[in-house]
């Protein structure tokens, strides 16, 4: 990390520096944070992106906090706890393991209370990043004719093309789940799910009905492409998609829906605009079938050097027009990653539609 050019993390409207060599010391996650301030380092730091309460012993505020990530505020044998506690001036009340609740700080300074709240933030922020994701937005394409084409294409990529590195019937998705990702999310409690499908109808509202006109999107899944730079070892080969009116309102209501998630804090901005994809082959599945489309998110990243790429050349030559077929999308799913419903697709937690 460039000393002139810290990593910013924005937190409640508010943007804070991260520090350098406190982050290069740490070594376990849970026995230091990435965020180090003495106890007047915010004393005239205003307050407006949390409610700070007066009581008659001095001042308190709460900060809802999913129950995986309370592990992080106490720290090994309770060092992070204490440690805030002493240099804020405060009391930190966490409930117990696995009870959903409040953390409550209590102080008798207004100044320690808000610098408390401030470095939980930004350690919360910090390690939810951490978190493998739990959901995603995604438009089903599993439709029966299109898993119908899709099957065709598997057996003709697997007749002509099984000869070349590392092509085999492993690589390929499941056509039940066969989906579009619009984007990946962090949901570790059930509140937080809530807030997610509550976002999900305030865009129908704000945005999604008026750009669709109530009316399902008529797609075109047709054509392939490679995820990374070189065709002979490629890691993700997707299916393209577009609209078969030729507009781009799919990618409209991907890009705002998208942009919507981020500013709530429920999604991290990793790209400009959304990659309208469907992923088709993924050297990920050779291991692990059940694995997520994960070529475009934070969590997976790592995962590329792992993994034995195969050679897409012959198959992206013989089958750049290849036609899956037409699809009516009719709504946007929040879906649970490692799941399954009734028909085989990843389970919906909540869902916009169109009509």
């Amino acid at each position: 990390m460039d000393v002139l050019r810290p990593t910013l993390i924005r937190i409640g409207g508010r943007v804070y520096r991260k520090n350098l060599i406190q982050e290069q010391a740490c070594q376990h996650e849970e026995e230091d944070d990435d965020f180090c301030a003495g106890p007047s380092d915010c004393a005239d730091e205003p307050c407006d992106a949390f409610v700070v309460e007066e009581t008659e012993k001095g001042f308190q505020c709460r900060v809802e906090v999913p129950s995986p990530l309370y592990k992080y505020i106490i720290g090994k044998k309770g060092e992070t706890k204490k440690r805030l506690e002493t240099e804020t001036r405060t009391s930190i009340s966490i409930p117990k393991p696995g009870v959903e609740g409040e953390i409550v700080i209590t102080g008798q300074h207004r100044s320690g209370v808000i610098s408390a709240r401030t470095r939980i933030d930004v350690l919360l922020d910090s390690f939810r990043k951490k978190q493998p994701f739990t959901h995603f937005l995604s438009f089903a394409l599993n439709q029966p004719n299109i898993q119908e084409k899709f099957l065709q294409f598997k057996e003709e990529v697997l007749e002509k093309c099984s000869k070349d590195h590392g092509v085999s019937s492993s690589l390929f998705q499941n056509p039940a789940k066969l989906h579009l990702t619009l984007g990946t999310l962090v949901l570790l409690n059930e509140q937080e799910i809530q807030k997610a499908c509550d976002l999900l109808q305030r865009c129908k509202e704000d945005f999604v009905d008026q750009i669709a006109g109530g009316k399902p999107l008529t797609v075109e899944v047709a054509g392939v492409e490679y995820m990374n730079d070189d065709p002979a070892t490629t890691d993700v080969l997707y299916a393209k998609v577009h609209m078969k009116d030729g507009s781009d309102r799919l990618q409209v209501i991907a890009d705002q829906l998208v942009e919507r998630f981020v500013a709530s804090g429920l999604m991290l901005k990793e790209w400009d605009r959304v990659k309208l994809h469907a992923t088709v082959m993924n050297t990920l599945f050779r291991k692990d079938p059940s694995a997520e489309d994960r070529n475009n998110t934070m969590t997976g990243k790592s995962s590329f050097k792992e993994r034995e790429s195969f050679n897409g050349r012959n198959i992206l030559k013989l089958f750049e027009n290849f036609c899956f077929g037409e699809v009516q999308l009719d709504s946007v799913r929040l879906s649970q990653r490692f799941s399954s419903d009734a028909s085989g697709y990843y389970a919906t937690s909540g869902q916009l539609t169109f009509s």
